[in-house]
């Protein structure tokens, strides 16, 4: 295919120079289209050691995960062992949760799209055990229910950690297992590591964060969070052709590379099919069973995005098209850089314009303050909007918890007018723009959640 051909010759042209520009130390990409794939990598994998990156360098996915947890829960509804409508407590009948209502009532599929409602954010460490999640079961017996379940999205990481240990119950062996047996085995993924005793054996980036704010970015002395997160996606690393391989199974209708059936069609279809909106936060338009979804001018596209500590990964595909492209870096400023590639990509080989960077609206009224302003909680960060002598609104968020644990800045912005309820913060964080939606109502007018993507509850006027 030239115009791939034509990418592939771009990225290995582009690629080192769009690092330099952005401060990330390594990364590596691969695009595919009409079976083929190209990829190209720049850069080093440790900034101390000054290994090279190479094309098949395993970087940590993050968050994307959770699609391939997801995948392992829709081969278990193909095989007649999964209910999604089931309550939880139908194959964990010991899950608890603070709100005793809400546990008899949470069902897999509110794990699967993350409408679940209880807090999200859980990284407890439960040892490096087969056990691990079994344990990380018993801490949540104490978490709080933010709403209703099934009310609205709230990105949850625990949801994910939940779904895991039903992967592996109902399997009968670790999730670890279950992951190498059901996916890694049948899509021929060889550059793939569930944990640092595999990813040791290959050549591995490590995260690079700024000890201070401004500062070249080190590596990090962490290289993952727990195991007990690995459902949501804590340690898994992988090549980006072996990320497209998955990927590309989904594009597939659920074929593997040699023919074969990983997953039903019905359950790839089902996968792709929104079953929440998301709020205007200037991300997808709704989250199906593991994917988040975009609806943009040209197509529909779906993905995921994934970070960890100094890690980022970017992942988007087109269904009809065969076309994918996965990113993934090892620090500094990757927002742009995962931009520049899939805009060209989606653009040339999917027939899709990616939205554009939200910017003020020098017409939008001006946002009534005192619907805004207070203190918002959630158990990774403290947030507070306040407002001036003048009515300016600020906000200031600080860092708390396993966020604070692993460097995390904070970060103070003024916010002004954008799309009603969605404020847009003046500064860019790590490069972005991103909105912050303000939802609900107190009862007095004020609103009741601060949303990002997860929402943040607030805690004071």
């Amino acid at each position: 295919m030239p115009e791939l051909a034509e990418i592939g010759a771009w990225l290995r042209h582009r690629l080192p120079d769009l690092l330099a520009e952005n401060r990330v130390p390594g990364a590596a990409v691969a695009v595919c289209a009409d079976g083929e794939t190209v990829d190209a990598a720049a850069g080093v994998l440790n900034t101390v050691t000054g290994v090279e990156a190479t094309v098949d360098s395993l970087f940590q996915i993050g968050s994307i995960t959770k699609v391939l947890t997801a995948t392992l829960a829709m081969q278990l509804v193909d095989d007649g062992m999964l209910d999604l409508d089931a309550p939880v407590r139908t194959y964990l009948p010991g899950f608890r949760i603070g709100d005793e209502r809400a546990a008899e009532r949470v069902t897999v599929r509110h794990l699967m799209c993350h409408v679940a409602g209880f807090e999200g954010d859980v990284f407890t460490d439960t040892g490096k055990g087969d056990d691990c999640l079994e344990k990380y079961l018993g801490v949540l017996h104490q978490v709080p229910q933010l709403f209703e379940p099934g009310e609205m999205f709230s990105y949850n990481n625990a949801a994910y950690c939940v779904l895991g240990r039903i992967v592996e119950v109902v399997r009968g062996k670790p999730f670890d297992a279950c992951m190498r047996t059901h996916l890694f085995t049948p899509l021929g993924l060889v550059h793939a590591a569930n944990d640092p005793y595999e990813a040791i054996v290959h050549r591995t980036a490590v995260g690079h964060i700024e000890r201070t704010p401004g500062a070249r970015p080190g590596p990090s002395s962490v290289w993952a969070l727990a195991r007990s997160n690995a459902p949501a996606g804590s340690m898994l690393a992988m090549s980006p052709r072996d990320l497209l391989a998955f990927t590309r199974m989904h594009l597939a209708g659920g074929l593997g590379p040699d023919g074969g059936s990983v997953l039903s069609p019905a359950s790839v279809r089902a996968m792709q099919q929104p079953q929440v909106g998301l709020p205007d936060i200037g991300q997808g338009t709704g989250w199906g069973l593991g994917w988040e979804l975009f609806d943009l001018p040209g197509g529909t596209v779906f993905g995921h995005d994934g970070n960890t500590i100094g890690q980022s990964a970017f992942l988007r595909a087109v269904p009809g098209r065969d076309v994918a492209v996965a990113i993934v870096t090892n620090g500094g400023s990757p927002k742009p850089v995962q931009a520049e590639i899939a805009g060209r990509v989606l653009h040339e080989l999917g027939g899709v314009e990616p939205p554009a960077q939200p910017m003020p609206d020098p017409a939008a009224p001006s946002p009534n303050p005192s619907r805004y302003v207070g203190t918002y909680k959630s158990s990774t960060c403290e947030t507070a909007v306040s407002r001036d002598a003048n009515g300016r609104l600020w906000l200031e968020r600080t860092p708390t918890g396993i966020t604070a644990e692993l460097g995390d800045a904070p970060y103070r912005t003024e916010l002004v007018a954008w799309r009603g309820d969605a404020l847009l913060p003046v500064e860019p964080e790590r490069g972005v723009r991103a909105p912050f939606a303000f939802l609900g109502d107190d009862g007095e007018g004020r609103a009741l959640y601060l949303h990002t993507g997860r929402a943040d509850r607030r805690v004071s006027p």
